[in-house]
């Protein structure tokens, strides 16, 4: 157990992890708010609506580029397989993200064609969760691997279940956009979205029982896993905390508990996203690599991870700083940009 090539691919598996955890909630509402904006035809709204992220939005994509890293320099082999099974919707991904950046930046100095920006963005945040959804879809539902390397076609991952993935993960984004909105908006934003938030948890919660149902049925190796004796009495504990904080989500938002609310919507958001990893583990592609077999050499991980012990604690510290400092609501007219 104390051997480095034990440890090492475990401690990096970690890192991305909280990686992957803290970008899908941090870029998430960000996300989630370019996904609402077709509902809010008013100018003003939305430009409320964007000054709630403005200062986050830019640091938010740090822990994708960290996961990404991650990924390439820690475990090259699952690096090479899902790439390459992936290109389409990675190049989306990539090409959405841009283009929202583009847009979030030239709404505010482009005003005779801010409705255009406006669409750009509203399009390049759908998308781009979209994408995400249906990445991990096509992973969840196996890629086909031959002596080492992705043996599929370009299109296996366009499947009813990864396009399941791909709308549940936006109906989950758009859930958290709408509880942030909650918490940093005030005045007719904040009434409006508050109406919003129980249909989107409930569209939330369905996917997340969809998956549920879907991915035992389907691999009979997750079956396994949840429903044996003894794991069904401990892994119960996930849906169990799901619904509660659900519970706690929804009496939030009855009780005005705007912070309440968006804090258990993240909590519904990160045990969907331990139901999947248990789901899977010890695979990093799942089911032909572990993370040891996938692991690059231990002086290599070594290398990075040295470099991330060093990085992580400061992206944690700049993340809080910043979410210190832009606390508060934001009223109509209020904001960050001229």
């Amino acid at each position: 157990m104390s051997d480095p090539a034990y440890l090492l691919p475990v401690i990096l598996a970690l890192v991305l992890g909280v990686a992957l955890s803290m970008y899908v909630v941090l870029d998430g509402f960000d996300l989630g708010i370019g996904i609402l904006f077709p509902f809010f035809r008013d100018e003003s709204a939305r430009d409320q609506m964007m000054n709630s992220v403005a200062p986050f939005w830019d640091g938010n994509e740090t822990w994708l580029v960290l996961g990404g890293v991650t990924l390439w320099a820690a475990f090259p082999k699952a690096f090479a397989i899902i790439l390459p099974a992936m290109y389409l919707p990675v190049l989306v991904l990539l090409l959405a993200l841009i283009f929202r950046g583009v847009a979030f930046e030239f709404r505010w100095v482009a005003r005779h064609h801010q409705r255009i920006w406006d669409g750009a963005f509203a399009a390049g945040s759908t998308l781009a969760a979209f994408a995400q959804g249906v990445i991990l879809g096509g992973l969840l539902q196996e890629i086909r691997v031959r002596d080492g390397q992705f043996a599929g076609a370009p299109f296996d991952w366009l499947t009813p279940f990864a396009i399941m993935c791909g709308l549940g993960l936006v109906s989950g984004y758009a859930l958290l956009g709408a509880t942030w909105l909650l918490m940093k908006t005030e005045g007719e934003v904040e009434r409006k979205v508050r109406g919003m938030v129980p249909a989107l948890l409930a569209g939330l919660l369905g996917f997340i029982v969809l998956v549920s149902v879907w991915t035992p049925l389907q691999i009979p190796r997750i079956a396994q896993r949840w429903f044996s004796v003894p794991n069904i009495v401990f892994l119960s504990l996930v849906p169990v905390a799901t619904a509660f904080c659900a519970w706690l989500c929804w009496r939030g938002i009855r009780h005005g508990r705007s912070v309440l609310a968006f804090a258990a919507a993240v909590g519904v958001f990160l045990l969907a996203m331990a139901g999947l990893v248990l789901s899977n583990m010890p695979y990093v592609v799942p089911p032909v690599l572990t993370v040891w077999q996938a692991a690059s050499h231990p002086a290599s991980q070594l290398f990075y991870l040295v470099g991330a012990a060093i990085l992580l604690p400061m992206i944690l510290a700049y993340t809080a700083l910043v979410f210190w400092l832009f606390r508060g609501k934001i009223g109509a007219g209020e904001g960050y940009h001229a």
